[in-house]
C-alpha cells in the first residue's frame, strides 16, 4: 500500500512525534498510563501506515461484494437498501405481542423477531410445574399452534421475514393458504452456544446437533427463502466473553455446522448460502466495527479454504446485530439511548444486515410501547439523517481500523486453532473450555471496574443518589392462568387420537434416523403442545444438566 521509501519517511516523523507525545502526556499524570478497549485490547496512541505495512489492499481490505468481504457482501450496501430493522419482541399472551407487532410494523419496523417467555425457551408448556410464575414475563407464552395462529393475525407474513421458531411458523402459514417455499425468516437454532453462554438447553450435544442438521436439510430442500440458523456470538458476549472471544467461539460453532451438514451428505454450496449469523454490539464503538469486518474476512477464508466452497454466497457472513443488553444501567436509565445509538451506530458502520436497538428500560423489564418506540427511531435517524449510510464502509482505510480488524482475526484464529486441536467445538464444550475462558473474562472485567480502571457511566462514576423514574410494563398476574384455561381449551378441543399417533410417530423418527421435521410439522398441525413435543425429546435423546464450571 506504501511505498517502501514513504515508510522510512513516516516512521522518521513518528518517532518525532512520539518524543513530543511523551513531554505532552507527562504534564498529566492524572490520565490513564495505559489505554485499551472494554475487552482489554491495547490501545496505541496513534495510528499511522506503520501499522498496516504488512495489509495487501486485494487480499485484506478489498472492494464491497469482492473475496474476502471485509467491506460488505452486498455491492451496493445501504444505498441499494437499508438494513432490516427487526425489533426483538414479545410479552405476555400471543394477542399482546400481536399488538406490539402491529405497533412497530406501524411505526416503520421492516422485520419481525419474536421473544419466547423462559417456559417456552425450555420446552414447557405454561401449566407446568416448572413454570410457576414465568408466563409472559420475559417474552410471549407459546403452547400450541392457536397462539401461532394468534400471534401472526393480521400480517403480512408472505411479504415480511420472521425471526423465530420454525415448525409452528410453517404450520400456521400452511393453515392461511401460504406455501412453505414463499416464506421467509430466521431460526436462532444455535444449540452450541446455549451450551457455552445462554443455557437453555434441553438435550445433550450431539442430539441437539442432530436436530439442528434436521432443520438445515429440511430447509435447504423445502423452504429456500429460510435461513435454517442464525449462528449467535451475541449471547457468548452477554455471557462475558471479550469481542476476540465472541468472534471464535461463535464462527468455530459455525464450523461444526458445516462440519454436520457435510456429514449429513448436503453439498455445501447447497446449504451455506443460507446460515446466517448474530452478532453482539457492545459499546467500545471502534472494537465492534472492527470485529464485524474481521468477522466476514473470516468466515470468506474458513468457506473457501477450509470448505471448498465454490459460490460465493456461500461465503458470504449475513448478520444480524443486537445492542449490548449487558452495556445497560438500571442506574440512571435514560443514559441507555445514548449507549443503545452508539451501538447501533457501530453496528451500520460494520455493515449489518438486521438490527434490533435495546429499549432503555430492558434492564428493568420488558420495554413500554414508547420506550419501543424510541429504540425504533434511533434507527431511523441513523438510516436517515446521519448520512453514514450514504456511502459504504465510510471507515475502510482508517489506520486504526483496518490494524485492529487484523489484529483481531489473527487472535480469533488462534482461538479457533485450539478448538481443532481438542477436536471442535462439541468436544471443546464437553472439556468446559469456551465456558471457563468467557468466565475468566467476566471476572477480569468486572474487577476493572470495581477497581474504576473502566468507567460506567452512572455506576462507578459520575453517581447520583437521586432515584429516576421509569415507567415500567406490568405483565398482569391473572396472564398465567388465562393462558392455562386456553391451553386447556385447546387440549379439549382437538382431536387426542390423532395428537397421540402424531407424537408416537416423532418418537419412532427419533430412534431412527429419519429427518425430524416432518413428524414435528405433522404433531403441531394437529395441535400438540410445544411440552409434548419436547417430552418426546427428553425421552428419547435425554435431558442435558449443565456442568457448572467456573
Amino acid at each position: 500500500m506504501f511505498t517502501k521509501e514513504s515508510i522510512e519517511k513516516i516512521d522518521v516523523e513518528n518517532k518525532k512525534w512520539q518524543q513530543v507525545y511523551n513531554k505532552s502526556v507527562a504534564k498529566t499524570p492524572e490520565r490513564l498510563t495505559r489505554f485499551s478497549s472494554v475487552s482489554d485490547h491495547p490501545v496505541q496512541n496513534l495510528y499511522t501506515p506503520l501499522d498496516i505495512k504488512d495489509l495487501d489492499y486485494s487480499n485484506d481490505i478489498g472492494f464491497p461484494n469482492q473475496y474476502p468481504f471485509t467491506r460488505g457482501v452486498q455491492p451496493s450496501m445501504y444505498r441499494g437498501r437499508l438494513w432490516t430493522m427487526r425489533m426483538f419482541a414479545g410479552l405476555g399472551s400471543a394477542k399482546d405481542t400481536n399488538k406490539r407487532f402491529h405497533l412497530l410494523v406501524n411505526e416503520g419496523q421492516t422485520g419481525l423477531s419474536t421473544a419466547f417467555d423462559m417456559p417456552t425457551l425450555m420446552g414447557y408448556d405454561t401449566d407446568s410445574p416448572k413454570s410457576v410464575g414465568e408466563c409472559g414475563r420475559c417474552g410471549v407464552a407459546i403452547d400450541t399452534l392457536k397462539d401461532m395462529e394468534i400471534l401472526f393475525e393480521g400480517l403480512p407474513i408472505d411479504r415480511i421475514t420472521t425471526s423465530m421458531t420454525m415448525a409452528m411458523y410453517i404450520a400456521m402459514a400452511e393453515k392461511r393458504g401460504i406455501r412453505r417455499e414463499a416464506i421467509g425468516g430466521t431460526i436462532q437454532n444455535d444449540m452450541l452456544k446455549e451450551f457455552i453462554a445462554q443455557k437453555t438447553f434441553m438435550c445433550p450435544p450431539k442430539p441437539s446437533m442432530r436436530l439442528i442438521t434436521d432443520t438445515v436439510e429440511f430447509a435447504t430442500k423445502e423452504v429456500p427463502r429460510w435461513n435454517p440458523i442464525s449462528i449467535s456470538g451475541y449471547h457468548i458476549r452477554e455471557a462475558g466473553s471479550t469481542a476476540v472471544q465472541e468472534l471464535a467461539f461463535t464462527l468455530a460453532d459455525g464450523i461444526a455446522y458445516v462440519e454436520a451438514a457435510l456429514e449429513r451428505g448436503l453439498a455445501v454450496d447447497s446449504f451455506a448460502p443460507r446460515l446466517s449469523f448474530f452478532f453482539n454490539s457492545h459499546i467500545d464503538f471502534f472494537e465492534e466495527i472492527a470485529k464485524y469486518r474481521a468477522a466476514r474476512r473470516m468466515w470468506a477464508k474458513i468457506m473457501s479454504e477450509r470448505f471448498k466452497a465454490k459460490d460465493q454466497r456461500s461465503m458470504w457472513l449475513r448478520f444480524h446485530t443486537q445492542t449490548a443488553g449487558c452495556s445497560l444501567t438500571a442506574q440512571q436509565p435514560y443514559n441507555n439511548v445514548i449507549r443503545t445509538s452508539l451501538e447501533a451506530l457501530a453496528a451500520v458502520l460494520g455493515g449489518t444486515q438486521s438490527l434490533h436497538t435495546n429499549s432503555l428500560d430492558e434492564v428493568l423489564a420488558l420495554p413500554t410501547e414508547e420506550a419501543a418506540t424510541i429504540a425504533l427511531r434511533t434507527q431511523q435517524i441513523i438510516a436517515e439523517e446521519s448520512g453514514v449510510a450514504n456511502t459504504i464502509d465510510p471507515l475502510g482505510g482508517s489506520f486504526y481500523i483496518e490494524r485492529l480488524t487484523k489484529d483481531m482475526e489473527e487472535e480469533a484464529f488462534e482461538y479457533i486453532k485450539k478448538i481443532d486441536d481438542m477436536g471442535g467445538m462439541v468436544a471443546a464444550i464437553e472439556r468446559n473450555y469456551p465456558q471457563l475462558e468467557i468466565a475468566d473474562a467476566a471476572y477480569k472485567y468486572q474487577k476493572q471496574i470495581d477497581s474504576k480502571e473502566k468507567t460506567v457511566v452512572g455506576v462507578n462514576k459520575y453517581v447520583t443518589e437521586e432515584e429516576i423514574p421509569v415507567e415500567i410494563l406490568q405483565i398482569e398476574a391473572e396472564l398465567e392462568e388465562k393462558q392455562i384455561q386456553w391451553t386447556n381449551q385447546v387440549k379439549d378441543t382437538r382431536d387426542n387420537k390423532k395428537v397421540k399417533n402424531a407424537l408416537e410417530k416423532l418418537g419412532e423418527s427419533a430412534q431412527r434416523d429419519d429427518n425430524l421435521m416432518h413428524p414435528i410439522i405433522d404433531a403441531v398441525k394437529e395441535y400438540a403442545t410445544e411440552q409434548e413435543i419436547c417430552d418426546v425429546f427428553r425421552e428419547v435423546f435425554g435431558v442435558y444438566r449443565d456442568p457448572g464450571v467456573y
